[in-house]
């Protein structure tokens, strides 16, 4: 958490003013907020599921993204009173109301993924 009284802060504070896609990279930043989203949105709502389904995401790290995003207030976390205790996620109505987005978003990157660096076989030729 940034001081409130830092220069930096308040320059934050004042582009997330006049800048909406400030705060859309704001809420939405970082490598794993958007993918927790589609999954959670595609069933995948409790912890495990979500380790399982984004192996090279830390157990820290998705717990730091599913607090971020529920204090951002577009997933919602549900604690069941059962032994052992369970918990679930879900997208709340402003979450969801990013589906649309995430799924033209999905679209676009189905279109132009990219392609893992492999050596052209006429390169191999020449050795």
């Amino acid at each position: 958490m940034r001081k409130t009284n830092s220069t930096n802060y308040f320059n934050e504070t004042e582009l997330a003013a006049i800048c909406p896609m400030h705060n859309v990279m704001r809420t939405l930043g970082g490598r794993w907020k958007i993918a927790l989203l589609y999954f959670i949105h595609q069933e995948h709502n409790r912890f495990s599921l979500l380790q399982k389904k984004m192996p090279f995401i830390t157990t820290k790290m998705l717990s730091q993204q599913l607090k971020e995003l529920e204090q951002d207030e577009l997933v919602l976390r549900k604690i069941y009173a059962e032994m052992p205790p369970r918990v679930e996620y879900s997208l709340t109505e402003k979450g969801q109301s990013l589906l649309p987005v995430l799924e033209e978003l999905y679209d676009w990157g189905e279109k132009h993924i990219a392609k893992p660096f492999t050596q052209k076989s006429s390169d191999n030729e020449n050795d």
